[in-house]
């Protein structure tokens, strides 16, 4: 049938979910508003178990959001900085796409750690609440791509890749669903992590850095449009410096006596 045609399938897609008048909600934003509810419910819920006040959490969770946005689309903006140079008008048009999930993750720490600080919240108790909340997010917010027609992968034939998408005229890798799939693998480790008796404070937030990171390093060599700095991919050298950088954290706490037995109530 010609329906399930990839080229005709893929030509069909359309960024815009639904307009109201003259005012249009494209599924990248609507997609990154379902992750952030899901994380500001799914964090109440566990705040609610683990004593910690909710309207605190939730001032640090829409801190956490909107320095997350900043800090993406500014570090996504430095590494296009010509492009953004000769189109400033483009430098907030967010709805396009680009957002870079490590400018993202390095703003919302920062505010997360701020809020913790001002609230008297131990940061790796909440940093292990909020880990399996925010990789849920990105499997989610990786659809976004899709709607876009981004972050995909180069061309290949379709006998060799059989589950290749039609996409910009050719049969791709798709990354954003690679990405989407491993994600969610990691969702659902560290909801078993984080119910385990040897699992120490702060440990489903360190292997929530470490795994992602290291999907996002594997992913990353199939893409085409990889932020560059001089021959190296970005993403990939910050993924292996926060992988290195988590497992250091672990050893030291955990020699340090630093890591805590996790409170029990927020599991």
């Amino acid at each position: 049938m010609e329906w399930m045609n990839p080229s005709v399938l893929f030509a069909a897609v359309d960024p815009i979910a639904f307009c109201i008048g003259p005012v249009c909600v494209r599924w990248y934003g609507l997609l990154i508003a379902t992750a952030l509810l899901i994380g500001a419910v799914g964090g109440c819920y566990a705040c609610r178990k683990a004593g910690i006040d909710e309207d605190d959490f939730l001032t640090i969770f829409m801190a956490m959001a909107v320095a997350a946005i900043i800090g993406a689309r500014a570090y996504y903006v430095i590494f296009n900085l010509p492009y953004y140079l000769n189109h400033p008008d483009q430098i907030i048009a967010v709805w396009n796409g680009g957002l870079a999930i490590h400018g993202g993750l390095i703003a919302g720490v920062f505010a997360m750690w701020a809020g913790c600080k001002y609230y008297k919240i131990r940061f790796w108790q909440l940093a292990d609440i909020l880990a399996p909340l925010m990789i849920l997010g990105q499997a989610i917010g990786r659809w976004g791509n899709y709607f876009n027609q981004e972050a995909y992968g180069f061309a290949v034939d379709k006998a060799d890749v059989p589950w290749a998408m039609w996409i910009d005229g050719a049969y791709r890798h798709p990354t954003f669903l690679y990405e989407s799939i491993w994600n969610l693998l990691v969702f659902f480790f560290l909801l078993w992590l984080a119910r385990q008796l040897f699992t120490r404070e702060g440990e489903v937030a360190l292997s929530y850095l470490m795994l992602y990171s290291v999907g996002r390093c594997v992913i990353e060599s199939f893409r085409t449009d990889s932020l560059m700095l001089g021959p190296l991919r970005m993403a990939q050298v910050m993924s292996l410096c926060l992988i290195a950088g988590a497992f250091l954290v672990l050893l030291y706490r955990r020699k340090t006596g630093k890591a805590l037995f996790r409170n029990k109530k927020s599991l």
